[in-house]
């Protein structure tokens, strides 16, 4: 293509073999040349393919030329589309998978964060169901012990007990049991409640988990420190019960030696009851606490305080009259009232009014009961063990020879008959018929009720 190319068709066409001629123009060609019409304009565009040429005018040059550019550029953008099409996916796909792999993790992490507290929470209930466990245990305990220090009978006599008077509403009401002035707590009946479901439903502003466990240890430390009270409390009680039995076992056995009997000769002579039975030894649980190790002491002190008091109860330390002692004449050498010279007084007198009652000061038979000389009216009781007292100058014998006859029982009422100046009452003691101080018993017997 050449835009140029009519204008070399004027000349003529020089040829090789015509070095040195002269030039001369051809008239044919002229003419022909003569008869091309010249184009019209110089912006053609001439193609040559073949010896031909196709002419193409600037517009439809460059809308063609504008056409192949366009054509390369779209497939330029069309393959480096197609090129980096698989990277942008990747991309993508990988920034999605990144994306759902971190929402994966925040669930787990939620999860597993969900998984500890729930576990620390049914961990925190377990510790508390034990907790609770305990101190329903200690509280059964706990009442079990105050049944048997309630069930205990007063056996020392430390504690005098008058009968209620009537009307007197403060001596009717009964006595509490050690740990009825104290919390008790009882299980509820679902485990999985909580405390805070028990309080009134008010509207509070909600309390983390910490609140709650710190109100339950709370909770949970009151209730040990008031069960620690109560069993404080009963220990000193039980501490008290066998000092006082001890006490008290110590007198007896000190009343008997200094009166100067033989305690093994005293238990023989104690009459059976009717009682029976197998023999079954007591024995401790390998796991008794010292609550139940003092308890089987003080059991053991109680039935030897029983026997010791069956014993006693068979010797005369006690007062024949009621009231006020008052005495008119004591043991030993004195003026006679009827003689005036020295004798032997073999008893103690005690003033009395006639017709108050004589009360036989220990257990035993009537072995005397009538008149006997300058005794006049006279009882005697034996008491076994060759332990006997008399009861002179009655007025009235309410007994008969041969009656068994018991502490604080009427014998007689007081006169004044047989050697007598007056009423009043003769009492005797007497060991193996030998007549003894009457006061011996007597101081006896205030020793024992002191305590």
């Amino acid at each position: 293509m050449s835009k140029s190319s009519a204008q070399y068709s004027q000349y003529p066409q020089h040829h090789p073999h015509d070095h040195g001629r002269a030039f001369h123009r051809r008239p044919v060609a002229a003419a022909a040349a003569a008869a091309i019409p010249l184009p019209a304009t110089d912006d053609a565009y001439t193609i040559v393919h073949a010896g031909k040429q196709v002419r193409f005018g600037p517009v439809v040059f460059w809308i063609v030329v504008g056409t192949v550019v366009l054509l390369g550029l779209w497939s330029a953008a069309t393959a480096t589309y197609f090129a980096f099409r698989d990277d942008v996916l990747t991309r993508l796909i990988a920034r999605q998978a990144e994306m759902q792999y971190a929402y994966e993790d925040r669930i787990a992490e939620l999860r597993a964060k969900v998984d500890r507290t729930t576990s620390r929470q049914l961990l925190d209930q377990e510790q508390f169901d034990q907790k609770l466990d305990q101190i329903v245990k200690r509280q059964t305990a706990l009442e079990s012990r105050a049944t048997a220090l309630g069930a205990m009978p007063d056996v020392t006599g430390s504690i005098p007990r008058s009968a209620p008077q009537r009307g007197d509403a403060s001596q009717t009401t009964p006595k509490p049991s050690p740990i009825s002035d104290t919390v008790i707590f009882v299980a509820p009946p679902d485990r999985e409640a909580r405390l805070e479901s028990r309080a009134p439903t008010v509207a509070a502003t909600p309390t983390s988990q910490f609140a709650r466990n710190h109100s339950f240890d709370n909770v949970l430390a009151r209730l040990t420190s008031s069960l620690d009270q109560v069993e404080r409390r009963q220990m000193a009680t039980l501490n008290a019960v066998e000092e006082s039995m001890d006490s008290r076992m110590r007198r007896m056995r000190g009343v008997v030696s200094d009166l100067g009997l033989n305690l093994a000769s005293l238990e023989a002579a104690v009459p059976r009851s009717a009682m029976g039975g197998p023999f079954v030894p007591v024995k401790l649980t390998a796991n008794a606490g010292p609550f139940e190790k003092q308890l089987y002491r003080i059991n053991t002190t109680r039935a030897e305080m029983d026997r010791l008091n069956r014993t006693l109860a068979l010797v005369p330390y006690r007062k024949p009259v009621i009231g006020e002692v008052e005495f008119t004449s004591g043991f030993g050498v004195r003026s006679d009232p009827f003689l005036g010279r020295p004798a032997m007084h073999t008893g103690l007198d005690f003033r009395a009014a006639s017709g108050d009652p004589v009360r036989v000061t220990a257990n035993g038979k009537v072995v005397s009961a009538g008149w006997s000389g300058g005794y006049g009216r006279m009882v005697e009781v034996d008491h076994g063990n060759g332990l006997s007292t008399r009861y002179g100058h009655l007025s009235e014998i309410n007994v008969r020879v041969g009656e068994i006859v018991k502490i604080g029982q009427v014998v007689g009422l007081v006169g004044s008959t047989g050697r007598s100046t007056g009423p009043h009452l003769h009492y005797e003691t007497r060991i193996d018929g030998e007549a003894v101080d009457p006061q011996k018993f007597l101081r006896a017997g205030v020793r024992l009720s002191a305590g």
